[in-house]
């Protein structure tokens, strides 16, 4: 069934688009912090792939035709963390850096054989209570040591990892 709503492709649509232009997407980081702003806590999504592999994930998706750029991460935190999660997304969001994930692996850090995507990467605080939601299996919440740890990283795939890394780096939580 096709999507009628604006900004809505069909999957046979938004296939053609995947190989004819990059497609632009977010990648958000939910973070805990204390009243000071030192991150606390890092939340990982588990979720199952296309293939059946499970994988720890960022909250992640495309920005619509005429969505704001903010409006799409509160859109794709409330489906991925839930309603309640109280994601504090300033009014000016600022990426912490720019992913483009490449069909072809080992062009950058990132890779998704679907498509060529441009992400703008976000660390975003969340104040509420998290329930996965949608595709989302589990959300666990890490310290950031354990976040940066080979055993997390090695559990996300097309470079998640390497970007939950540089957010760390980010707000100084490694080096």
């Amino acid at each position: 069934m096709t999507e009628t709503a604006a900004g809505w492709l069909s999957p046979e649509e938004l296939s053609l688009m995947r190989e004819r232009l990059p497609i632009l997407y977010v990648d958000a980081v939910p973070v805990r912090a204390d009243d000071n702003g030192v991150v606390t806590h890092v939340g990982l999504l588990l979720r199952i792939g296309a293939d059946g592999t499970v994988s720890r994930a960022l909250v992640s998706g495309r920005v619509l035709y005429g969505e704001r750029v903010r409006d799409a991460l509160l859109r794709h935190l409330e489906k991925d963390l839930g309603p309640v999660a109280l994601p504090r997304v300033p009014l000016s969001p600022q990426p912490f850096t720019i992913a483009e994930y490449f069909p072809t692996p080992g062009v950058t850090p990132y890779h998704d054989p679907r498509q060529h995507a441009v992400s703008l990467a976000y660390i975003v605080p969340v104040a509420g209570d998290c329930a996965p939601r949608q595709d989302a299996l589990d959300l666990e919440w890490f310290t950031p040591e354990e976040a940066a740890s080979p055993i997390v990283q090695q559990e996300m795939t097309g470079g998640q990892g390497t970007l939950l890394k540089q957010a760390l780096a980010h707000v100084g939580q490694i080096v």
